[in-house]
């Protein structure tokens, strides 16, 4: 009878309520035919209207990657499920059931709609997700770990609001109860949080962005980073391989970030010529003129020259023998000439440490070392730039009366062999 009433009163003093059937089973029907009505009208109404008006307000107002992306996300999807069942909760009265069962169904299906709503807002922080990292800023700056802790906040949240509701018990309870499970859940969660507090490190610091080059030998990781989550840090190594690392390693262990040689805009070249310590020599008279010719040579020899005259005459007659004399020698000759053409060469940038230096001779022979910086931080620019370089101080080396060190290999001492007069062998 109470159904009975409660359905007198929802259609009101009119033909229905003045001719309710009397049996159960006429009235369940009644009332499951008013539900479904009333389902399909309100999900009508938020896929055709409401739906239609958010989509068009957001294109409207310059949002339509937010319209693309909360469609593509569901988010519309999980709405549309959540109002029918809200309807079916305010009206659940209309089904002449015991209140028992009716108290079950309720909780049942509020449980259902707050799944679903929790969808909906998973949704949107994704959908957020999705529109961040299509802008300019999200190229580099990644806030994908933040809203992986969003949807682990949301989903707790979730799970409490649920296991509440279906046995009919405050959340406040649960919560108490969680408190006295903090320490379990600081273990269970123990690399959440140190990843939460890596990544917001990181972050504030600007310690890492997407699209940086790291080397990181301990997990052997050499590539651009394409993935920054919550947990995890992405990097492609240049064979296409993925590393996967954990974020609160890239905090607690040490990486090189190479973001700031692409910044400055010069890359380091380094690297060395060894030259055989028995080419090197004085150079005579008649070999100063003819490197003279050289112009990136001719002010250097003729500083040099002056500067030597002025000192061997500082010398008086000691300077009449050779040993004595200051002379120039074909190393420091090339040294000169290695740093001069650097010096001129527009690739190369000047505003940066430029130097040619011997470093300490040793079994492989004398290194001669060049240290500068290219203009152009492209690795393929980069090695043109390097290798040209080289290319034209291996092949001016012979001008120098100077020779490259090389091992000997076994056909040099076969070729020596052969070259040897027979009585040597």
């Amino acid at each position: 009878m109470e159904n009975a009433n409660f359905l007198i009163d929802w259609f009101g003093d009119g033909w229905v309520s003045r001719n309710m059937p009397d049996a159960v089973w006429a009235q369940v029907l009644l009332g499951l035919a008013v539900l479904a009505l009333l389902v399909m009208i309100s999900g009508w109404l938020v896929t055709r209207v409401f739906v239609s008006i958010a989509r068009r307000m957001l294109t409207v107002t310059g949002h339509a990657d937010w319209s693309q992306a909360l469609t593509r996300r569901r988010v519309f999807r999980s709405l549309s499920y959540t109002v029918p069942l809200l309807v079916i909760i305010t009206n659940i009265g209309l089904l002449p059931i015991a209140d028992k069962y009716a108290s079950i169904l309720l909780r049942l299906l509020i449980s259902i709609a707050l799944v679903f709503t929790f969808m909906a807002l998973v949704g949107v922080l994704k959908a957020w997700q999705d529109t961040y990292s299509s802008t300019a800023r999200g190229q580099t700056r990644s806030i994908k770990g933040y809203l992986e802790l969003g949807k682990i906040l949301l989903w707790g949240v979730c799970a409490i609001l649920v296991f509440s509701t279906l046995i009919d018990r405050s959340p406040i309870l649960m919560l108490s109860g969680l408190g006295a499970l903090s320490a379990v859940l600081l273990l269970v969660f123990k690399d959440t949080l140190l990843s939460l507090v890596a990544s917001t490190q990181m972050t504030s610091n600007d310690m890492l962005r997407i699209g940086d080059w790291i080397e990181m030998p301990q997990a052997n990781a050499d590539g651009f980073v394409i993935d920054i989550a919550l947990h995890t840090v992405k990097v492609q190594n240049w064979d296409k391989t993925v590393t996967t690392i954990p974020t609160y390693k890239l905090f607690s262990e040490s990486y090189r970030n190479w973001r700031h040689m692409f910044e400055s805009g010069g890359r380091r070249i380094k690297r060395t010529l060894r030259i055989n310590a028995a080419s090197v020599r004085f150079l005579s008279d008649d070999e100063v003129r003819e490197l003279s010719r050289f112009a990136l040579l001719r002010d250097y020899l003729a500083e040099k020259e002056q500067d030597i005259q002025e000192s061997n005459k500082a010398l008086g007659p000691i300077a009449e023998q050779a040993v004595n004399r200051r002379r120039l020698t074909n190393i420091g000759t090339f040294r000169a000439y290695a740093t001069a053409y650097v010096k001129q060469n527009r690739e190369i940038r000047q505003d940066m440490l430029l130097l040619v230096r011997m470093m300490e001779p040793d079994a492989q022979g004398i290194p001669i070392e060049l240290y500068c910086f290219a203009a152009n931080t492209a690795w393929v620019e980069y090695e043109r730039i390097q290798g040209d370089i080289f290319d034209h101080l291996l092949a001016i080396l012979p001008e120098m009366s100077l020779q490259l060190y090389q091992a000997p290999s076994g056909a040099d001492f076969a070729q020596a062999w052969r070259e040897a007069p027979a009585i040597v062998r």
